[in-house]
């Protein structure tokens, strides 16, 4: 199974006047962990957009459990759940430096051409790729 584990700093930016980070920014750090667990595969999103594929988000879910704060060290554990040839879901636990689970989250992706924005196939090496991780 694809997973990769991200590190992540909450910035000062990005927490509301309580000192919690805003619900808001949830959604960018799961694209850091997923950006990041497609490059510890060995791939990129620039790849898939080069060949003209882009990954828009269709369904997003996102469970808060305890606050981060600014300063938190933050641990994106991030595994692929699903994958059929034209949507790939992955799934989301945050943990803070303290090893407690603070988030969890899921969101679907759906695989487009370019230039039309209708669905398609990922490309075959893409599917070879995440189907080969899945069976380990």
């Amino acid at each position: 199974m694809h997973e990769h584990v991200t590190k992540l700093r909450v910035r000062y930016a990005e927490v509301d006047p309580m000192g919690y980070v805003y619900h808001g920014n949830y959604a960018s750090y799961y694209e850091v962990g997923r950006t990041e667990l497609m490059r510890n595969m060995g791939s990129s999103y620039k790849k898939l957009e080069d060949e003209g594929v882009m990954l828009p988000v269709i369904h997003l879910e996102c469970h808060f459990i305890r606050p981060a704060r600014y300063d938190d060290e933050l641990s994106i554990l991030t595994r692929i759940q699903r994958f059929t040839r034209t949507q790939i879901t992955f799934s989301y636990r945050i943990y803070n430096q303290n090893n407690h689970l603070i988030n969890e989250g899921l969101t679907t992706l759906v695989f487009v051409n370019r230039s039309t924005m209708k669905p398609r196939k990922a490309p075959d090496w893409f599917s070879e790729m995440i189907e080969k991780g899945m069976e380990d």
